[in-house]
């Protein structure tokens, strides 16, 4: 891959990036400012103000003019990185965030990867073992998990580990009256277990039956009956002919999982009071607190774009043999 294809290639995404984030930022303008949120009620907390403060609040948030002066300045704002000042922390709305999203990506980083990993590992072997008791063990849990609100199974490893057992905290990120800056690492990690085993609980089903279909027709395959026919059988078997034709697609999967990682994110933290981007983004709406919910509107966009990035990305990384043409398709 020459350098003019690898600048084709990423002045192409760099333009779908920024049509998305128009339109993700106009879309979800237009939403809020239809709706019965207020700003200058929010900010307010029904304080009696008097009409000339109220007005000089609906000058401040822009209420008090149309929609398509709104967009323009929100847009105008955005470009130049200002997102505006939160309701709730009174602090710049992209300081916030970029605080909050440091605890979230420490999460969803270590819950995608136990998932990628334990998920592939599960497939292959319920692949392996078709029609096996560890086959339909894999399935009856894959089709249990997924049907399973995140939440719900968070609040059963909640009570499981931290209520009855007692192993690990409650929730929060630090102990009660710690600040985060003072907290050691012991006292971090232990509050991050609960939250990561529950994303990767969540995380590992889609995975895991992907890989075990992919295997089982890849072992069916006419290609492996001929290397059957050779001697080879086992593990090395699978090794040497099923995991190298289904882990590119594998990682593909697990790449683009990320808007359902980010999902499972918001509930996980809620559940456990995980100071991140997702119990963020649920005090922000339950108290209006429309710039911050705008940015992490916003943030959440990027890291779905990042995702599926990556996972084109993967695909020649992964397997140099697919042809240079597709990477310009």
């Amino acid at each position: 891959m020459n350098k003019n294809q690898l600048l084709k290639f990423f002045g192409y995404k760099l333009i779908r990036f920024i049509i998305l984030i128009l339109v993700v930022a106009i879309f979800s303008f237009v939403l809020l400012d239809l709706s019965p949120i207020d700003p200058v009620n929010a900010y307010l907390r029904q304080a009696a103000v008097s009409e000339a403060q109220r007005q000089i609040l609906e000058n401040y948030f822009g209420t008090n003019v149309p929609l398509t002066t709104k967009i323009f300045h929100w847009l105008m704002d955005l470009i130049h990185f200002d997102l505006g000042t939160s309701l709730i922390y009174r602090a710049p709305v992209i300081d916030i965030i970029i605080d909050r999203a440091s605890a979230s990506i420490v999460l969803m980083a270590i819950s995608w990867i136990l998932s990628g990993i334990i998920g592939f590992a599960m497939g292959v072997v319920a692949g392996k073992n078709k029609g096996s008791w560890i086959d339909k063990a894999v399935k009856v849990y894959c089709y249990a998990i997924q049907s399973a609100p995140s939440f719900w199974v968070g609040m059963l490893v909640l009570m499981v580990f931290a209520v009855y057992l007692g192993w690990f905290p409650i929730g929060f990120g630090v102990p009660i009256g710690v600040k985060s800056t003072d907290a050691t690492f012991m006292e971090w990690a232990s509050r991050l277990v609960l939250p990561t085993i529950t994303l990767s609980l969540v995380g590992l089903a889609p995975i895991a039956m992907y890989t075990r279909n992919e295997l089982i027709q890849v072992l069916s395959s006419d290609y492996v009956l001929f290397a059957k026919s050779r001697g080879e059988k086992g593990w090395d078997l699978v090794k040497n002919h099923g995991i190298r034709n289904i882990l590119l697609p594998a990682v593909t999967l697990q790449f683009l999982s990320f808007s359902e990682l980010f999902g499972g994110a918001v509930l996980v933290e809620q559940v456990f009071s995980y100071p991140g981007v997702g119990q963020t983004a649920v005090a922000a709406g339950l108290s209006s607190d429309v710039p911050l919910f705008l940015g992490i509107v916003i943030f959440s966009a990027i890291f779905v774009f990042v995702g599926n990035l990556l996972a084109d990305l993967s695909y020649y990384l992964i397997d140099p043999r697919i042809k240079e043409s597709e990477f310009n398709d």
